[in-house]
């Protein structure tokens, strides 16, 4: 069932991206379901309907933005302020078996200026998922998804100064993925591979993006051992190898791991969560321009559930990541942040979040700080309308001789959902 109850802009990606149900787990050691969410809680009244066709559900949805942006261009001196619109048109498709599943999903984003006319553009996504239940306990589950993306102005990839380019950059994203679980009583095994492809839209001699072309893979296996109903500890490997289409002295090509230990858990009637700990390294294959990254890995995620109206979230990591800087082939990534969500009424949601981000770039000097701050109120007026008003205020830092710029956006957003 598709909802209404997306309160911010990232809330509405996860519902209404295209994700395929997990295998029914009753009995599981691994359920962590004792506790809803804000966002998790059914809402009947409020629930789109769909349209049925055959073993199939149609679930059509079109949302349309009106943002104001203080600093489009996200830049220290000189912003200029403009109105945007956003007409985001959706069709999810799920399919009503009892065993195994199969989905699909397109939607776009049409982007229009008032007046900077330059920075219109369009994105869409074509995607589709599976699942395959073989067994109780055993699943087989696969995604293929192509996108047309354009690359926020206030991107920590997006050059420097981050309105350098004439337009903003659009690139081509194919992912797919394919993972295998299998349950053993107390332990449950995933295998998991991901391939993501990146092609960059080129502007220009002067605004070169054929540099950043590339092929990502990722393979990894986790064991998982249930020590209760309630706790379970584990064991994670993901390995992966990064190709640029583009090789000589700008190829940053490199392999990497990570490796991690940690638990998941849902400790009592007011807690959740997810801690990982590890090592991760990166090796450049040009090992006399970019020398390797490793050290410390971590991530993790805890929910605290103060009343049944309220939910509050824990977010943290620390990666490795790929860098547009020159001389630089990638920096480590330091996040943490938190989230709060509550009921104020049956159809009005409230929701607030902060992330403060810290990113150390290596082979040049230069070190980002990040500091965004966003605030949501859902209305929701009936099963096929909901209105949300979105504050988010994003300010970045750069220091170093190779830094990037440093800048404050503030945003406001009005949107209206229809779902059918």
């Amino acid at each position: 069932m598709r909802l209404l109850t997306c309160s911010a802009i990232a809330a509405c990606i996860a519902l209404t991206a295209p994700h395929a149900v997990q295998a029914q787990d009753l009995g599981s050691n691994f359920k962590r379901d004792k506790n809803v969410s804000v966002r998790q809680r059914p809402r009947p009244d409020y629930e789109a309907t769909g349209q049925r066709a055959g073993g199939f559900t149609l679930y059509p949805r079109v949302t349309v933005d009106l943002e104001h942006n203080d600093n489009i261009y996200a830049v220290a001196a000189g912003k200029i302020d403009d109105n945007i619109w956003r007409v985001k048109p959706e069709l999810a498709v799920r399919s009503n078996w009892s065993r195994n599943a199969l989905n699909f999903f397109a939607g776009g984003n049409m982007i229009r200026y008032a007046d900077e006319k330059t920075e219109n553009a369009e994105e869409y996504t074509l995607a589709a998922n599976g699942r395959i239940d073989v067994v109780r306990g055993t699943n087989i589950s696969g995604s293929a998804q192509y996108q047309r993306l354009i690359e926020p102005r206030t991107a920590v990839t997006a050059g420097t100064p981050a309105g350098a380019t004439p337009k903003p950059v659009e690139y081509d994203l194919t992912t797919t993925n394919l993972t295998a679980v299998k349950e053993f009583n107390r332990l449950r095994l995933t295998g998991r591979l991901d391939d993501k492809d990146f092609n960059f839209k080129d502007q220009g001699a002067a605004y070169n993006q054929n540099t950043r072309d590339r092929n990502e893979l990722y393979y990894g296996a986790k064991a998982e051992y249930a020590v209760s109903p309630d706790t379970a500890v584990y064991a994670t490997a993901t390995g992966n190898k990064k190709d640029y289409d583009l090789s000589g002295t700008t190829d940053r090509s490199s392999d990497g791991y990570v490796l991690g230990v940690g638990a998941n858990f849902e400790a009592s009637d007011l807690v959740r969560g997810d801690i990982q700990v590890g090592y991760m390294k990166q090796s450049y294959d040009n090992s006399a321009l970019y020398k390797s990254i490793s050290g410390f890995n971590a991530a993790g995620r805890l929910e605290w559930f103060p009343t049944q109206l309220t939910t509050v979230g824990l977010t943290g990591s620390r990666t490795i990541e790929e860098s547009t800087a020159i001389g630089s082939a990638g920096f480590i990534s330091n996040n943490v942040g938190a989230t709060i969500d509550h009921e104020l009424l049956r159809n009005v949601l409230l929701s607030g979040a902060y992330t403060h981000g810290k990113d150390n770039y290596k082979g040049v000097d230069r070190s980002d700080k990040r500091d965004n701050f966003s605030a949501t109120a859902a209305y929701l007026l009936n099963r096929r309308v909901g209105l949300f008003l979105t504050y988010n205020y994003l300010k970045q830092d750069s220091s170093g001789a190779a830094k990037a710029s440093s800048f404050k956006d503030n945003k406001l957003i009005a949107s209206v959902a229809l779902q059918f």
